[in-house]
């Protein structure tokens, strides 16, 4: 499957709010059937599979199945993630799609208590306190998020079995956050805004919403000009600039944010002021 089309497509869903009552005048689409289908397509499929794995023994090479059995299929960790991401909030808004019930089992053949049982385990591994830092994590909270949200026995029944991964996830975000001294301005995973936007929507952690807070305001409130003109390279799949000024709506009122906006994308791409959504 093409990963970078799967990439942005779930960054885009992750931007629309969830339709949590899936009132019978809200339709499934052939687009949310097609999209559903790239999911349901990889979650389960464990090869070709890009790992982040350092080996410190021999008992460390193994398959991606057994070393994250949960999050082993879609090419790398963080597209399982969000691939299962996209399931729920697919089944979730559109329960009557033909996908819903596939992605029903789907997620409950992935989310087992054993097998977040040994994802808790590797994440907490020695030499993997960078692991999915901050991408991959921030994705496993927006999961969790979705699943907390989505008002279904299924749902809650996987949502506390992925309890400890969720708490795991926080618990290596607020050890790398008063340690990061400068924003990731990249295009690609490692770029904090981003990141930081998705763990201000979704952690259940007060204090990493806290430490996420706090990092924007100290990393992008003095930004002015951002530099358009420079993007995108040929291998970003994130707008610098959009994604900075994503994130920073979540830390301003709207009258703030407008001031600090006029001087950061001055007029906007096309002249006029740039309007994002508020979540």
């Amino acid at each position: 499957m093409n990963i970078m089309r799967y990439r942005v497509l779930a960054i885009a869903l992750c931007a629309a709010p969830a339709n949590a009552s899936a009132s019978s005048a809200v339709q499934p689409t052939a687009a949310v059937e097609r999209f559903g289908a790239l999911a349901l397509a990889c979650v389960h499929q464990e090869y070709p599979n890009k790992l982040s794995h350092v080996l410190s023994s021999a008992a460390d090479a193994a398959p991606p199945s057994a070393l994250t059995p949960a999050f082993y299929g879609c090419y790398d960790w963080h597209s399982s993630v969000h691939g299962h991401w996209l399931l729920a909030r697919l089944a979730r808004s559109f329960p009557e799609a033909e996908m819903a019930g596939a992605a029903r089992a789907a997620l409950a053949q992935s989310l087992r208590a054993e097998h977040i049982a040994q994802e808790v385990a590797y994440l907490r591994g020695a030499g993997r306190a960078s692991f999915e830092r901050p991408y991959g994590l921030a994705w496993l909270l927006q999961l969790a998020a979705e699943l907390r949200e989505w008002d279904d026995p299924l749902a809650r029944k996987l949502s506390a079995q992925l309890d400890p991964l969720e708490d795991a996830a926080a618990e290596r975000l607020k050890e790398w956050l008063p340690k990061l001294s400068h924003p990731v301005r990249s295009g690609e995973h490692s770029q904090s805004a981003f990141a930081l936007g998705l763990i201000i929507d979704s952690t259940r952690d007060e204090a990493l919403r806290d430490l996420a807070r706090a990092a924007v305001r100290r990393f992008y409130l003095r930004d002015r000009n951002c530099p358009l003109a420079y993007e995108p390279s040929g291998e970003d799949f994130l707008s610098p600039c959009i994604a900075e000024a994503d994130v920073v709506r979540r830390v301003l009122s709207p009258d703030e944010y407008q001031v600090w906006l006029k001087d950061f994308m001055p007029g906007g791409a096309a002249g006029k002021p740039l309007r994002l959504r508020r979540s």
